[in-house]
């Protein structure tokens, strides 16, 4: 059974001879993530750092990053991705994307190399939501503010900017050879923003970029994400469509079993916590085949993908994903 094989079977909740397995992490700086128009050459970088995970770990499915496109273009901007608001009224400059912008023509080219590198596997590309963008823009508590100054305007500046998000999401499916998206969303404070704004105003432009995917191809991942310990109710999300869901177990205190259940019976990626003080990054063979072992016995072995809450840090050594993946090889089937 090849990788796609096996992750076509876990996704369609069938029968598997293992349980899949997947982690992933960046391969740029934190200062080059919106560096990616204004230096070509951190793409090469992106791709190398992938062909390095590939030669020597072998992924059962890759989340392909976004490495240098975590911005969003700005009107009057054809280079620079991280610029940010001073005032309300500079959300003006968020508008549509084409699909001949530099910004996703960029963005398709590096997908293809990237998917070239290893056959029979299933790529799912980072696509941030709008509002995660924005806040990676403007800062959170600069986003805080213009919502509670003037929401509908805020949701307005979200939809404009989903128009060319969801360019991104069908273009890197239709053109770059991704099998689907990596949506990453989230409440970004749950304190602030409650449930029944979030599903008023920032949803909306969610469900435009998730639309796209949707329409290109039907295995998209929806990542409800607890960066940094950021809390979701997750049942805010359970009418959002997607192939797999992924969220921060760790986090939420909502097992695998659980979620899936909240999902309808969808597959669920996840497991692990991610931290460097954790055990994915930190632990002994033993630990981590424990806890692969424990979360297993939690989550059974149909439509269940081992993985982790979010991205893992940068220099997680590869053997230790390998020891999930020989423990899980030993508990499926």
């Amino acid at each position: 059974m090849t990788n796609r094989e096996l992750l076509l079977a876990a996704l369609n909740n069938e029968e598997v001879p293992r349980l899949p397995v997947g982690f992933w992490f960046h391969f740029v700086s934190e200062e080059e993530k919106t560096k990616g128009l204004e230096r070509p050459e951190l793409a090469e970088q992106s791709v190398r750092g992938h062909k390095r995970y590939f030669d020597e770990f072998h992924p059962d499915f890759v989340k392909v990053m976004s490495d240098g496109f975590f911005g969003y273009p700005q009107k009057g901007e054809t280079v620079r991705l991280d610029l940010g608001a001073q005032t309300i009224g500079d959300l003006a400059k968020f508008q549509p994307v084409g699909e001949d912008h530099p910004w996703i023509q960029a963005q398709i080219a590096q997908v293809g190399k990237i998917v070239s590198l290893q056959k029979d596997t299933m790529y799912f590309y980072n696509v941030f939501s709008p509002s995660t963008t924005l806040k990676r823009l403007i800062g959170l508590e600069t986003l805080i503010k213009f919502f509670r100054e003037n929401p509908s305007l805020v949701a307005e500046t979200l939809l404009r900017m989903a128009e060319g998000i969801a360019v991104q999401a069908r273009t890197v499916i239709e053109q770059g050879g991704a099998d689907g998206i990596y949506l990453s969303a989230q409440n970004h404070d749950i304190g602030r923003i409650t449930d029944e704004e979030y599903r008023r105003y920032i949803s909306p432009a969610d469900r435009i970029v998730l639309d796209a995917a949707n329409g290109a191809g039907d295995h998209n991942i929806l990542h409800i994400c607890g960066y940094k310990g950021c809390r979701n109710h997750l049942e805010t999300w359970t009418s959002y469509k997607a192939k797999a869901y992924n969220w921060a177990v760790n986090v939420e205190g909502v097992s695998l079993s659980e979620g899936k259940k909240l999902f309808g019976g969808a597959a669920v990626i996840g497991g692990f916590a991610n931290t460097a003080d954790d055990l994915i990054y930190r632990g002994s063979r033993q630990e981590i085949e424990d806890c692969t072992e424990k979360i297993i016995a939690g989550a059974g072995t149909r439509g269940v993908i081992l993985g982790a809450d979010c991205t893992v840090p940068d220099d997680t050594p590869f053997e230790h994903f390998e020891w999930v993946r020989q423990k899980a090889g030993q508990k499926a089937g």
